[in-house]
């Protein structure tokens, strides 16, 4: 009936948009490291994560359209899928991250070789040319102005480009890397490309907000990290095992689904919370008894 297609596409949609907008988050972590490592000001942020949203939808248009083709041609290919999904959040849950330096990225590599990038920040743009009034004013707020050799070398006319294209970048390589993962935990959802795509894209359009919401507080969260490993694992095992659970939890599967994806972010975000605040006590516990010592 119309009403129960709309009741299941809705929980679909909902469970969708939950496990997006959750490795969304995590995303957050790495754009934030980004911006520190590459010093990107406050005031040109926004601009970098506007176009990294264009373009991330984009490209997840298009490999979600890829990955509907897939399904729909290669049936088998959803087990893929789910062992992949399985390993991946494995791999998140005991292996530790490794520290990464973008300076010696492959993509940060390519691009220094196909085009010369400024030393500094030239107000908000992506591309300057030698000689021109935004090549000759280098803009960092909080930085000494001095004269950029890059610029200086460069034949009048040349395009160059600037750190806020290589940040951009990155902020999309970083995407795509997120999306490998993402993309086949939605699949595992839903194969309709309406709500497989629409999922994404509601889910990524509020990334900017929540960077500038969380991005000062999100290393709070230590325990998020090990929720959405769990989620992975939990769609991974939904995907080899959808018809036998199909089969026996009935009509409402996908809102226990919904119950259980929710109930494991909660459960790491109360975790977290609860570990901070243990820690707080711990030192203002510890803070009169150093000072009693003195």
């Amino acid at each position: 009936t119309v009403y129960n297609d709309g009741y299941s596409a809705t929980v679909k949609y909902i469970t969708g948009y939950l496990v997006e907008k959750s490795l969304a988050v995590d995303n957050i972590f790495v754009i934030a490291m980004l911006f520190t490592y590459f010093g990107v000001p406050a005031m040109y942020q926004h601009r970098v994560l506007f176009w990294g949203i264009v373009g991330a939808l984009l490209m997840r248009g298009a490999m979600i359209a890829i990955g509907v083709q897939l399904i729909y041609r290669f049936a088998w290919i959803i087990y893929v899928f789910g062992a992949f999904l399985i390993i991946t959040g494995a791999r998140m849950l005991f292996s530790k991250p490794a520290a990464a330096d973008p300076g010696h990225n492959v993509v940060v590599r390519a691009t220094r070789r196909l085009l010369p990038v400024t030393q500094h920040f030239h107000g908000q743009h992506f591309f300057v040319r030698a000689g021109s009034a935004a090549g000759r004013e280098p803009v960092q707020p909080g930085s000494a102005v001095e004269p950029d050799s890059v610029v200086e070398a460069a034949r009048p006319g040349a395009l160059l480009a600037t750190p806020l294209l290589l940040t951009l970048i990155m902020v999309e390589f970083t995407d795509l890397i997120f999306a490998v993962d993402s993309i086949p935990a939605i699949f595992a959802i839903t194969a309709d490309p309406f709500l497989v795509f629409t999922s994404n894209v509601f889910a990524i359009l509020g990334l900017r907000s929540l960077y500038f919401a969380l991005a000062g507080i999100i290393d709070r969260f230590e325990y998020l990290k090990v929720a959405l490993a769990v989620v992975l694992v939990i769609v991974g095992v939904k995907m080899l095992a959808h018809t036998w659970l199909k089969d026996l939890l009935g009509r409402h599967f996908n809102l226990y689904l919904l119950a259980v994806v929710l109930a494991v972010l909660l459960a790491g975000v109360v975790a977290s919370l609860i570990k901070k605040s243990g820690r707080n006590r711990s030192k203002a516990t510890a803070e009169p008894s150093g000072n009693a010592g003195g």
